[in-house]
């Protein structure tokens, strides 16, 4: 009789960084997806159903943590400079996937369905002008943010003033040029494609 061990396998992961426009924010790209939506930590206290976020959180200059797609974006406390620690975060962050640990929990996705649906029913009330400005932002701006290691999402349209609020997570959050994007991509971009 042969018996044999159950070994769990390492999966080879590679994961590489990847600057943002956002100087104190690195984006770590590994080569297996991560998440199916986005999950923003400002702090250790927010990623409770978040395992990988919250080992990072262990770091001291880890200030916030974002999660999409295959990658994490990570925002450092300005006490010391990217070259310095950037190669420790990828190697704790290829290390942690290869070791099979869990990114996010049940709990969060549960959440995440929860708040998907309840979305749902709010677009479904929207006006068609939101809607439009959804479609515009979904389709060409956020791939380019996501690109930089961010997200953005619409959060109401003023029809009176005209005003467009959305919401910058991620790298984009607290970045230096997002003034510029705001102003000189999207306000540009919705302006042209939205006339009036």
């Amino acid at each position: 009789v042969v018996t044999q061990k159950n070994e769990s396998t390492k999966i080879p992961v590679t994961v590489y960084a990847e600057s943002t426009p956002n100087p104190g924010v690195l984006k770590f790209v590994a080569n297996k997806p991560l998440a199916t939506d986005t999950f923003e930590f400002k702090n250790i206290d927010e990623a409770t159903d978040a395992p990988l976020a919250q080992a990072l959180f262990n770091f001291p200059f880890v200030k916030e943590v974002f999660i999409s797609d295959n990658y994490v974006s990570v925002m450092k406390y300005n006490m010391v400079e990217w070259q310095e620690i950037s190669m420790e975060v990828r190697e704790f962050i290829r290390k942690y996937l290869e070791d099979g640990k869990p990114v996010l929990n049940d709990a969060i996705l549960q959440k995440d369905k929860a708040s998907e649906a309840s979305s749902e029913k709010e677009t479904a009330n929207l006006s068609d002008i939101d809607k439009q400005i959804i479609e515009i932002l979904d389709e060409y701006v956020k791939p380019a943010v996501a690109g930089d290691g961010g997200h953005i999402a619409f959060k109401s349209f003023d029809a009176d003033t005209k005003t467009v609020s959305v919401i910058l997570q991620g790298a984009c959050s607290g970045c230096p040029s997002s003034t510029v994007t705001l102003k000189n991509g999207i306000e540009t971009m919705l302006k042209e494609m939205l006339h009036g």
